[in-house]
């Protein structure tokens, strides 16, 4: 797009300053590019109209055409309204407005023919329909437009005047007037290729479509070019940072190889065995690794990690794996320290709990290099913890730590930039995967360990509660133990939930003759862990927690965990609460526990978990569910600033303008052919100073 179109939206005729100031606030629009870019977000269909007599409550909106018979105002101060009264020969309707009443009451006349649009709500046996839209029917019959642009508006704006009617005279104006200054974006090839529309023309008629079909093909390019340049963006940087980047490298296998022949309890799986060579690959390659390691609860992602570490330890490095909290980097630290044992190496954890003595002599043995393996919190990002010579950095649950927190462990090698291996137990759908960590490299364990038998997930209402508890009693009478999760720790007044305490007296009450532990947020870590150790070796049966439990423990005897209130859970949620069991040889339960009112979205939640094991199927649906932003919290927004392409629906799309983007870079990197001038173009255009995504994560 040309310079034209960086013009300040005050100039446009029918903006000037004050309207300006609040687009600029309220809707960050402050160019004429803006504005064009501010899309609709639904379109009405204004081709047909309704009589008076056949309006029901269903109707979202309605179009009617009839004469104002009267109108009047009623009330007094800010409880004042005008009311008027439009018939049409089959019935009558009242209009009703509560805002701007003395703009309206001087614009509408009584007995004249108007066109009326919005929603009808029902009063007794008469409808009425407050803050409509309101046109001279004679007015209206010279425009053509059947598919009318429905924009995003905040309250400020419609209280200022400034409604979707002015938004569309403005989106009318700004096309009138950047017109010739509308440059194309994409090359003929990729036009051609993927059977998409001008830039102009779709600009044109995704504001005004002159029918569906028009509208489909401009909303199809749009989405494309946006999906198209994020990726390009994307797969750039990962080509940047391969080919500038250096990392250690890490050839000595010694270590690898007598922990293999000696000391490996279980025999790895083939996707295990997979993934270590694609990791291994980076590491001896001279180039920085940045790769994340996606596999379900489960999978055996913790044993990749120690065995990707043997090969910095052999080769002369230090190891660092961070966790999200003081439960899982226990946890990791005891499961490492087993292992590290067997290889007579070093191994410390660091958390916020750690002893003030106990820390100084961690960090003088990071600096001496005598200390190989630190696990952690966010302690490890404390500027006070130095390495010798960190070489890996193992991230754990990667959605729970702030971009700005993990370029930290970045710095901690200032000679050469420490490898990082970044896992997660929440698989990452596709679409998601590619957008997200388009620059990373990525490797995906989709296989569960030899023995592993999948879990039975059932669904009982509250009424079931004595088969259900009788289930429980002969699954301890086998020797088994189990979970109780709930969604609160205190009772909510709007939320009508089982709240944590009543559930521990109904469990208590339920199971006289059984040992229960109770666990959740606000205990003490050392109150938790207390309890968490109980559960652990036996000595209770029973554990009733929140979600504290989610991560981080790890009790191969505890085989049925019961989930109460699951219609309040998000899948991913249930998924990995469902992952703390199943973890032994026996046979494992989940049973999901509702009440019968059930939301829709619930259903398919509750649905999908008793249907499926599969993380990634679990994962899928929960993009269709929550959309992308949701499921990637606000510290990944800046990564999906898409306008119109939704990466939960456009997921074809969203790979041909991957593969436009790898094909387009294979033959020509540095975009200098002619062909791609208008790619390099736009490039230019939209470099905005910001964060460098891949060097961060």
């Amino acid at each position: 797009m040309s310079d034209y179109l960086h013009n300040s939206i005050e100039y446009l005729k029918g903006v000037g300053p004050q309207r300006a100031a609040l687009l600029n606030k309220e809707l960050g629009v402050f160019t004429y590019q803006d504005l064009l870019q501010h899309y609709p977000f639904r379109y009405e269909d204004r081709t047909k109209f309704y009589s008076i007599k056949e309006i029901v409550d269903e109707m979202p909106y309605v179009q009617l055409k009839g004469i104002i018979k009267k109108k009047e105002l009623v009330g007094t101060g800010l409880k004042k309204r005008l009311t008027a009264y439009l018939e049409d020969g089959s019935g009558n309707v009242e209009l009703v407005w509560f805002q701007g009443i003395n703009w309206v009451n001087d614009k509408v006349k009584t007995g004249v023919e108007y066109v009326v649009f919005g929603k009808p709500t029902r009063f007794g046996s008469k409808f009425s329909i407050a803050h409509p839209e309101i046109d001279i029917a004679a007015a209206t019959q010279t425009k053509s437009q059947n598919l009318r642009p429905v924009y995003p508006l905040t309250e400020k704006l419609k209280s200022k005047h400034i409604d979707n009617k002015v938004v569309s005279r403005l989106q009318e104006e700004v096309l009138k007037s950047v017109g010739d200054h509308i440059i194309e974006t994409l090359p003929p090839k990729l036009l051609q290729k993927y059977a998409l529309i001008y830039k102009r023309e779709a600009l044109f008629n995704i504001h005004f479509p002159k029918n569906h079909e028009l509208l489909a093909k401009a909303q199809q390019r749009i989405k494309f070019e946006e999906l198209f340049f994020l990726q390009l963006k994307l797969l750039r940087l990962k080509h940047v940072r391969k080919v500038s980047y250096k990392g250690q490298v890490f050839n000595d296998s010694t270590l690898l190889t007598d922990f293999y022949k000696n000391h490996l309890p279980f025999d790895l799986t083939d996707a295990q065995k997979r993934v270590i060579k694609e990791i291994y690959a980076d590491m001896k390659s001279g180039k920085q690794m940045n790769r994340l390691l996606q596999g379900d609860v489960g999978s055996g992602k913790t044993i990749v990690g120690f065995i990707c570490m043997l090969l910095a330890i052999g080769s002369g490095a230090q190891c660092a794996l961070m966790a999200p909290t003081e439960i899982l980097a226990q946890q990791h630290f005891t499961g490492l320290q087993r292992y590290a044992a067997k290889m007579n190496l070093s191994i410390d954890i660091l958390t916020g709990s750690t002893k003030k003595s106990d820390r100084k002599a961690i960090h003088d043995k990071l600096l001496t290099g005598e200390l190989k393996i630190l696990v952690g919190t966010h302690a490890l990002l404390e500027d006070v913890v130095q390495f010798k010579n960190l070489g890996l950095a193992v991230i754990d649950e990667q959605h729970r730590f702030g971009v700005a927190q993990r370029s930290k462990l970045w710095k901690k090698n200032e000679a050469v930039m420490p490898h990082v291996l970044v896992m997660t137990a929440t698989p990452i759908p596709r679409t998601l995967a590619m957008t997200l960590y388009g620059d990373l490299d990525i490797s995906t364990i989709d296989q569960l360990p030899a023995g592993r038998k999948p879990i039975k997930t059932v669904h009982r209402y509250d009424s079931h509660r004595l088969q259900v508890n009788q289930f429980l009693r002969e699954q301890i009478a086998l020797g088994r133990q189990v979970y109780v999760v709930y969604p609160l720790i205190e009772e909510s007044e709007k939320l009508d939930l089982k709240h944590l305490m009543d559930g521990y007296e109904s469990m208590a009450r339920a199971f006289p003759d059984v040992a229960l532990s109770i666990v959740h947020g606000q205990m003490k870590a050392a109150d938790k862990e207390y309890e968490m150790q109980r559960f652990k070796k036996g000595e209770t049966k029973i554990m009733v927690a929140t979600t504290v439990i989610e991560v981080g423990v790890d009790v191969p005897n505890a085989s049925v965990m019961v989930i109460e209130n699951a219609e309040r859970f998000g899948l991913s949620q249930l998924h990995q609460l469902r992952g703390r069991v199943g973890r032994g040889a026996e046979q494992s339960f989940c049973i999901l526990m509702s009440n019968y009112k059930l939301s829709q979205d619930s259903k398919v939640r509750i649905n999908t978990m008793v249907q499926t094991n599969n993380g990634f199927e679990i994962a899928e649906t929960d993009l269709k569910l929550r959309g992308p932003g949701d499921l990637t919290g606000t510290q990944q927004s800046g990564v999906l600033d898409l306008s119109l392409a939704d990466l939960s629906k456009d997921q074809i799309l969203l790979q041909q303008a991957r593969e436009a983007a790898i094909s387009i870079l294979d033959t020509d990197p540095e975009l200098v052919k002619t062909e791609n001038e208008c790619i390099k173009t736009q490039i230019a255009v939209v470099k905005k100073s910001g964060l460098s995504w891949s060097k961060i994560s």
